[in-house]
């Protein structure tokens, strides 16, 4: 880098080979910190040398240094700098796995973050119509929305999951979708979007008449008519239960509101054989039980 009378430009090309050379013997050595420092340089030197690719993958490496010192916040800043340059330079596949990358590196440690990477990951594929593996960043990201409780984010992912779905005509993938819908409304206690929901699915190709449509209709129905043995009986069924775990964890804890209706117990047969007299008495009784008021 140092330049003379008779050198008068440094050169940049030879000083981030040498150290690229140096963040290699560094991180062999396990010596992290001065990998990371080794890696900055490089990028440094291939940024004046306007390589923008080979600054971005040391900014990359560099990244992966600060995760190996157990510092996750600067290596996704680090590795998002580095998806800013992939997309500079027109590389925006490169920029996409080092998002996901990231996103992966913080799921544990900030899943706000991780959900922001993951969107972030899946705009950059789906402006290369590479839908599949936007999806893919799209479903992670509407996981953990779920995990997280932010329900409202988490139907609108969905959403937007289910439309790219319908757009490549992976029908069956939008039932199940429909499904994990449904179950986040019911979970926001919006029956009136889940069922609004279910209505629009309809116009999916095979979904009326579908296992998933009879299920969910039988769902929407038993948390209507505040029927909590229907909704947990609906919720137990292996289409509910062998999806996502997230999803799955949300059918099996579905409350419906006012503490759900009981089924008849085996012990109302007998009170009505037992004659009129029984009757009246149990009658009087529940007449007592509330005979204060509800509250």
């Amino acid at each position: 880098l140092k330049t003379g009378f008779l050198k008068w430009k440094p050169d940049y090309d030879s000083a981030a080979t040498e150290y690229g050379k140096a963040a290699v013997a560094f991180k062999n050595a396990k010596q992290f910190d001065q990998a990371r420092e080794a890696c900055l340089r490089e990028a440094e030197a291939h940024e004046n040398n306007k390589a923008l690719f080979h600054a971005a993958k040391a900014y990359e490496q560099a990244g992966m240094m600060l995760k190996e010192m157990q510092r996750l916040p600067e290596a996704v800043q680090l590795i998002e700098k580095a998806s800013m340059m992939y997309l500079e330079n027109g590389t925006p596949d490169t920029a996409a796995i080092a998002l996901e990358r990231a996103g992966k590196l913080i799921e544990n440690v900030s899943p706000e973050k991780a959900v922001q990477l993951y969107q972030q990951a899946a705009s950059v594929f789906e402006n290369e119509e590479r839908l599949r593996q936007a999806l893919e960043m799209l479903g992670k990201a509407s996981r953990l929305l779920v995990r997280g409780r932010r329900l409202d984010e988490a139907a609108l992912s969905l959403q937007k999951e289910k439309s790219i779905y319908k757009e490549i005509e992976n029908y069956p993938t939008c039932y199940k979708k429909t499904i994990a819908q449904v179950l986040v409304h019911l979970h926001r206690n919006d029956y009136v979007a889940a069922e609004r929901c279910v209505r629009e699915s309809y116009s999916i190709p095979g979904f009326n008449g579908s296992e998933d449509c009879a299920a969910l209709e039988q769902l929407l129905e038993g948390y209507d008519q505040q029927d909590q043995d229907q909704v947990s009986e609906v919720c137990n069924l292996p289409l509910f239960k062998y999806m996502d775990n997230d999803y799955a964890k949300l059918g099996l804890t579905l409350v419906v509101p006012g503490g759900g209706i009981k089924k008849k117990s085996p012990n109302s047969a007998q009170d009505k054989a037992r004659g009129p007299a029984t009757v009246g008495s149990h009658a009087d009784e529940e007449e007592d039980e509330y005979s204060g008021g509800l509250c």
